[in-house]
């Protein structure tokens, strides 16, 4: 009896509902459509925000996971090959260098310790290929280096500085994934202590060392290969429990959407100022071919040849740029694999490029990327 009195009840709501909206005129009805659309979106995009995975080597989960201090003390211990023991302190630091007027250019470090109240440590890890890495490294070393020392003051101040660089993308030839460099002569003589640069490159084969499971962590892209990680290094096991927690808090999940937006934006902002340079180019270059074409009475010819060729080669000139943003996109994921490469060479239409570009940044693994494709 109580259930055919709750039918009764629901249909008449059913039937009322109906009603309201056949009386509403036709824009309100619009605006209600528009409305519901927009909420459809907004809750499809939560719960895509909400099951995409914050893998340890973003910036985000990289930085959260040397905010804590037993992970940091094994993580500096492993790369530096000393025991925990000799680690008495590991000190986080301003990021900020500073500078000494204006016109210097800003460093911005993304993780700084100081070892012992001694040694000043910079942590970079780069996910895509960055041309003239090998400077950079430098300049933020000798930054780093001068920072704190005045006119006046004793050289003893300076302290020894420590870089270390990992990298999702091979820098080198070399099989061996971690290198350290030091000041040396050409016999191998040291010539100073004081500067000490380590380069870990993710995607070369492990060599059965103390960093093996730190690599084999940074290279976890989803949340059945993190569940699958396995170590006997207490500090990474302890990574693995971060990162873990980390991808179940929605602020993490912001932060990390927020920051792609970020590099989205940034990348917008590079290909748009490349077109815009493109353009200027074009428009000097028929200027100058105009004038060429006039002065050696030849204008008509070289006009139509020249912008056939400008024409050509600015079309290509766009495809490539297309090209390489996808390409510094995907190199996150480590080396591209050769069927995506070689669909992404062939293509000559530049909405679909442009398609695939903005839609890496999000991607989690290539097999994804293949079905946007």
């Amino acid at each position: 009896m109580l259930l055919i009195q709750k039918n009764k009840i629901e249909k008449k709501q059913e039937i009322f509902e109906q009603g309201v909206f056949c009386l509403l005129s036709p824009a309100i009805t619009v605006q209600l459509q528009r409305c519901t659309e927009t909420r459809r979106r907004c809750e499809m995009g939560r719960k895509e925000m909400w099951d995409k995975f914050i893998p340890p080597k973003a910036d985000l989960a990289f930085r959260e996971l040397m905010r804590n201090e037993e992970i940091r003390r094994h993580f500096i211990s492993d790369v530096l090959g000393i025991s925990l023991e000799d680690i008495r302190s590991v000190r986080l630091e301003n990021t900020f260098l500073s500078r000494r007027s204006r016109q210097e250019k800003q460093c911005i470090l993304d993780v700084r310790m100081l070892l012992n109240d001694r040694r000043r440590i910079n942590v970079e890890l780069q996910i895509r290929r960055l041309a003239f890495w090998d400077k950079r490294s430098l300049f933020y070393l000798a930054k780093m280096y001068t920072e704190g020392v005045f006119s006046g003051q004793s050289y003893d101040r300076l302290k020894k500085c420590i870089v270390i660089s990992i990298l999702d993308f091979e820098l080198d030839s070399f099989p061996e994934y971690h290198k350290v460099y030091c000041l040396r002569d050409q016999r191998g003589r040291q010539y100073s202590d004081q500067f000490e640069i380590h380069v870990i490159e993710l995607n070369k084969e492990l060599a059965g060392e103390r960093m093996d499971d730190w690599i084999r962590l940074f290279r976890v892209k989803n949340r059945e290969e993190l569940d699958e990680m396995r170590s006997e290094n207490p500090g990474v096991m302890k990574a693995v429990e971060e990162v873990r927690a980390m991808n179940l808090f929605k602020w993490a999940k912001w932060r990390y959407e927020e920051h792609l937006k970020y590099q989205r934006d940034l990348w917008a902002l590079k290909v748009a100022a490349m077109q815009e340079g493109h353009a200027e180019g074009r428009a000097e270059g028929h200027a100058e071919g105009r004038a060429e074409g006039q002065a050696e009475g030849r204008a008509e010819g070289h006009a139509e040849g020249r912008a056939e060729g400008h024409a050509e080669g600015h079309a290509q000139g766009s495809l490539e740029q297309s090209r390489q943003v996808i390409y510094d996109f995907l190199g996150r994921l480590g080396e591209v694999p050769e069927d995506i490469r070689l669909k992404i060479e062939a293509e000559q239409d530049a909405e679909i490029l442009k398609k695939w570009y903005l839609a890496a940044p999000d991607i989690q693994d290539f097999d994804e990327f293949r079905m946007k494709m």
